[in-house]
C-alpha cells in the first residue's frame, strides 16, 4: 500500500475497493488544492476528520440505500460528512425539515425531530453521500472544480457493479444526473425533486415507505427512520 493511500482515514472496506482511485492523479490534486486554500487562510468545512464520516459510518458491506446530496452545508458547525445532516446542536436546515415533514405523512408513528442528527440513518446502512465532500465557508459549491466528483462518481459506480439491491433516493437535477452510473436492473432508482423549499413537488413523494417495501421484499430489515 502506498503512503497516498495509507494517509486516507477511511473504513477499511471502502479503502480496499477504492484504493485505485486513491493512486490517479486527480486525487492527489484534491489534497494539494485543499492545502492550498488552508494555506490561503480559507475557512473548509467539514474539519478533516469528517471529510469521510459517510464511508467510515456505513461500510460499503452494509450499505441498502444511498442518498445523494450535492455538497456539504457551508456555516459554522453545520457539515459533518453525511448528506442533509447536521449536528444535534445546530438548527435543522430548511431542506432537511421539509424531508421530516414528508416522514411525518409518509411513514405511520414517525415523529418530528428535535434535532438534524441522522447519524442513525447511517449506522442502519444509508449511506449519506455527499458529490462534493468539502465546502468553502459561506460560498456554496464551491469545491464543485476540486475533483470530488470525479471520486464520488467513482463510488457510485463502484457500488453499483459491486452491490445488488440497493435503494438510491435521488432527489433534485444535480442527483438525478447520478442515475446514468447506477445499473437499474439490479438496482431500484426513485427519484424526486429537490427538497429544498424553493422547489416544487417532493412533499408526497412517500420514498420512505417505498424504500422500506422494497427492502422487505428483498429479505432485509427496513429502515427505521426516527431519528
Amino acid at each position: 500500500m502506498s503512503e497516498r493511500v495509507s494517509n486516507v482515514k477511511m473504513e477499511e472496506s471502502w479503502k480496499a475497493i477504492l484504493i485505485d482511485e486513491f493512486e490517479k492523479p486527480y486525487f492527489a490534486n484534491i489534497k494539494a488544492f485543499l492545502v492550498k486554500e488552508k494555506q490561503a487562510q480559507k475557512t473548509i468545512y467539514p474539519p478533516g476528520s469528517l471529510i469521510f464520516n459517510a464511508f467510515n459510518t456505513t461500510p460499503i458491506d452494509k450499505v441498502k440505500v444511498v442518498i445523494l446530496g450535492q455538497d456539504p452545508y457551508h456555516g459554522p458547525g453545520q457539515a459533518m460528512g453525511l448528506s442533509f445532516s447536521v449536528p444535534q446542536d445546530i438548527r435543522i436546515p430548511a431542506s432537511l425539515r421539509r424531508i421530516y415533514k414528508e416522514l411525518v405523512t409518509d411513514i405511520t408513528g414517525f415523529e418530528m425531530p428535535t434535532h438534524g442528527d441522522l447519524t442513525k440513518w447511517a449506522e442502519q446502512g444509508v449511506f449519506l453521500l455527499n458529490a462534493g465532500l468539502t465546502v468553502e465557508h459561506k460560498k456554496a459549491n464551491s469545491h464543485k472544480k476540486a475533483g470530488w466528483h470525479t471520486f464520488t462518481d467513482a463510488v457510485i459506480k463502484k457500488l453499483s457493479d459491486e452491490k445488488t439491491g440497493i435503494v438510491f433516493l435521488l432527489w433534485g437535477n444535480f442527483a438525478r444526473k447520478k442515475k446514468e452510473l447506477i445499473d437499474s436492473t439490479k438496482h431500484f432508482v426513485l427519484e424526486a425533486p429537490h427538497p429544498s423549499p424553493l422547489a416544487r413537488g417532493f412533499l408526497g413523494c412517500a420514498h420512505f415507505s417505498k424504500c422500506n417495501e422494497i427492502l422487505e421484499k428483498a429479505g432485509k430489515t427496513p429502515i427505521n427512520w426516527q431519528v
